[in-house]
């Protein structure tokens, strides 16, 4: 009689090399469920090959198919402004794929998960809000996003937050349409050279 197979793990370094995405993103995922894993009494993450393997074969399944090479990610918990950006988003016809998430941890878990182009983000979202997320997306070094803000804040209670980087561009609600499809339109075609 054989031994069982005796079950084998990945550090989340190790799964971000073998997976080839960035160890936050594996932090993100495991956080979030979307690869389990448990923690060491030292607090170190294990995570199962078989999930990683799984991950993988997701990966390849997904390259089947043919989905454009780009893509953008809407940050708003309101549903009807979700709603609205997926009906232009779609009327525009560009060549990328949009992604909608309802705050801030799930952007940064799309984030991790389609490495979009673009990110257009609220600010005032219940859970993470639209302040962290952007601190940690500029906390990226390779494959940071461009980052656009579409908020009801005033600038002051922008300031009161502890303000946006400068380089972010800010408009109010309701969202300029006519202006954001100008901004997608010019990140794609950067992002194709």
């Amino acid at each position: 009689m054989s031994e069982p197979k005796r079950a084998t793990y990945y550090t989340t370094r190790e799964a971000a090399r073998k997976i080839g995405v960035s160890l936050t993103t594996i932090q993100l995922w495991v956080e979030s469920g979307v690869l389990s894993a448990w923690k060491t009494a030292g607090g170190h993450r294990r995570i199962p090959s078989d999930a990683v393997d799984a991950m993988l074969a997701g990966q390849r399944a997904a390259e089947g198919h043919a989905a454009p090479a780009h893509s953008v990610l809407i940050v708003e918990d309101e549903p009807v402004l979700r709603e609205l950006y997926r009906i232009k988003f779609a009327e525009w016809k560009l060549a990328a794929t949009l992604h909608l998430a309802q705050d801030g941890f799930d952007g940064l878990v799309m984030f991790g998960k389609y490495a979009p182009q673009l990110v257009i983000a609220d600010l005032v979202m219940p859970g993470m809000d639209g302040f962290e997320m952007i601190r940690r997306l500029t906390q990226i070094t390779e494959g940071a996003p461009a980052i656009v803000v579409v908020t009801a804040l005033s600038a002051a209670e922008i300031d009161a937050h502890g303000g946006l980087p400068a380089s972010i561009p800010v408009y109010s609600k309701p969202a300029p349409l006519g202006v954001l499809r100008h901004i997608v339109e010019r990140t794609l075609r950067q992002a194709t050279r």
